[in-house]
C-alpha cells in the first residue's frame, strides 16, 4: 500500500487512466471486428461503411494517446486492403 501522498495520487491518477484507456481500445477494438465481420460476410457496402467508423475510432485512439500512431495505420492499412481485395473479386 501506498505511504506518500504522491504515491496514493499516483495511484488514483493511474486508475482513471486505464479505465479511459481501456474505453478507448475496447471501442476501436470492436469497430475492427464489426468491419472484419462485414468482410468475411463478402459485403461491400456494409464493409466500406464499417471501415470508414473503424479508421475514425482507431485515428481516435492514437489521437489520445491510447494505442501508437503507427499501430493505428497498420490497422488501417490492413483493413483498407482487405476491403480492396472483396471488390477486386466481385469486379
Amino acid at each position: 500500500m501506498a505511504n506518500t501522498a504522491s504515491a496514493k495520487q499516483r495511484i488514483r491518477n493511474s486508475a482513471r487512466k486505464s479505465k479511459f484507456n481501456q474505453l478507448h481500445r475496447s471501442r476501436a477494438r470492436t469497430a475492427v471486428k464489426a468491419t472484419r465481420i462485414a468482410l468475411s460476410e463478402k459485403d461491400s457496402a456494409a464493409s466500406a461503411e464499417t471501415l470508414k467508423t473503424a479508421m475514425s475510432t482507431l485515428d481516435r485512439a492514437a489521437g489520445k494517446g491510447v494505442i501508437h500512431k503507427n499501430n493505428a495505420a497498420r490497422r488501417k492499412s490492413r483493413l483498407a486492403k482487405q476491403l480492396a481485395k472483396l471488390n477486386a473479386a466481385k469486379k
